[in-house]
Formats: structure tokens, C-alpha cells, sequence
């Protein structure tokens, strides 16, 4: 029997629902989970992150198979989902928490996100710098069981 081997990939990029909702739908993507990651109290809670005050991101953790889906394909959909020239904002969302951030689990995730984000900057697509963060990835702390799948449960649908 062979066993497949899974990865991991963690990214912030605004508001977790619709980041969660858009990677659920690409081929290769198994799992997903939206929370907190990033900052310094432990266990914190959505009103904690908030507040601005913890230093965590909204991210969305999510398993996926590389023989599957690239980290590379993962990266330019997460680069494509939000705008990674504002500095601590997604549309009407402000703070620390909707930055633009990619958590990597391994040096080849390092990489490849560093890679991407170079070629982006020099594409011309944007007429600011890119200000997305490439750091390792910390300790994830999942969200309230009501931010799972928020839009599957609430019928809101999302097309990528």
C-alpha cells in the first residue's frame, strides 16, 4: 500500500471565511482549518485577536498533496485571494490581524514563498511593494468552531 505524503501550508491574507471557502474548492487541497497564529498569548480567542493587541494573524492552515498541488499553486492562489501591497489591511478590514503573511512549515516552503513573492514584485502587476511577510511558522491555535467553513454554513458562496 503506498501512503501519500501530506503537507502542510499556512497563510494570512485578510478575513479567514473567504481564504478558507476559495481554498476548499482547488483540487489537492484535503483539509482545512482557519485561527490564530503569529502572535504572543497563548490560546487566544477571536475577541483577543481583535483587539489588535496579540500580534496573531487570521490565517488558514490546510493540509494538501504535493503530487497533487504545488506549494507554488497554493502561493499564487494566496497571492491572487487579497492585495499584498497594503500593510495591515484587507478592504474594510484594519489591523495586525488582516496582514499579509505566509507561515512556512519547511526550508523548501521558504523558498519557494521567497521566490514567489520576488517574481511578484518585479512583475509590474502592482504599483507598490509587496509587503507580505515570509516567516516560520509558530503555533497554530484554531478558531471558534462557529469560524469553520463560516460560509459553507451560512450559505455564502464563494467562486475562485
Amino acid at each position: 500500500m503506498v501512503m501519500k505524503t501530506l503537507e502542510k501550508a499556512t497563510f494570512g491574507a485578510g478575513c479567514f471565511w473567504g481564504v478558507e471557502a476559495a481554498f476548499r474548492q482547488l483540487p489537492g487541497v484535503l483539509d482545512t482549518a482557519v485561527g490564530y497564529e503569529g502572535g504572543t498569548l497563548e490560546n487566544p480567542t477571536y475577541r483577543d485577536v481583535c483587539s489588535d493587541r496579540t500580534g496573531h494573524a487570521e490565517v488558514l492552515e490546510l493540509t494538501y498533496d504535493p503530487a497533487v498541488v504545488s506549494y507554488e499553486k497554493l502561493l499564487e492562489e494566496f497571492f491572487a485571494l487579497h492585495d499584498p501591497t497594503t500593510r495591515d489591511r484587507q478592504g474594510p478590514d484594519v489591523g495586525s490581524q488582516y496582514r499579509s503573511v505566509v507561515f512556512y512549515h519547511t526550508p523548501e516552503q521558504q523558498a519557494t514563498a521567497e521566490a514567489v513573492k520576488a517574481r511578484l514584485e518585479t512583475s509590474g502587476r502592482f504599483r507598490r511593494p509587496v509587503v507580505t511577510q515570509v516567516v516560520p511558522a509558530a503555533t497554530f491555535y484554531r478558531a471558534e468552531d462557529y469560524h469553520q467553513r463560516y460560509f459553507e454554513k451560512n450559505g455564502i458562496a464563494c467562486k475562485i
